[in-house]
């Protein structure tokens, strides 16, 4: 049972999206809500700056965090535990990463249409 005048404290689970500062991560945090005209089912998100004391957190981890005493001007969240770790990058990410152009087969057709000649003294 709960002491009078301690409340519980919110959870909350999001996805690291950022992590540019030592031991904070910038966490987001996707909701369904409906639409009280409409009664369409709408996504809001929102961000919080969340303390990682651990700096074991990754972009793309699902983490729950959990609310706090501020900790900086806007530091209010603390990570309580990671639920799920993003999968290793997969061939096509891992392409995009490291720059590597279109598919081969691509390249050689628009190479080729580009090759085709036009009769003379027709327009293309």
């Amino acid at each position: 049972m709960d002491t009078i005048g301690q409340k519980r404290k919110t959870t909350k689970v999001g996805t690291v999206i950022a992590r540019k500062m030592s031991k904070t991560v910038t966490v987001q945090v996707v909701r369904q809500i409906r639409h009280p005209l409409y009664k369409k089912i709408v996504r809001r998100k929102q961000t919080f700056l969340v303390h990682d004391g651990t700096e074991k957190c990754k972009i793309g981890d699902v983490v729950r965090i959990i609310e706090t005493r501020p900790i900086s001007k806007l530091k209010r969240w603390r990570v309580l535990e990671i639920v799920g770790m993003k999968p290793a990058l997969t061939a096509s990410e891992l392409a995009e990463v490291i720059g590597i152009a279109e598919a081969p087969e691509a390249v050689e057709t628009a190479e080729s249409a580009e090759a085709v000649e036009t009769p003379e003294g027709e327009p293309r």
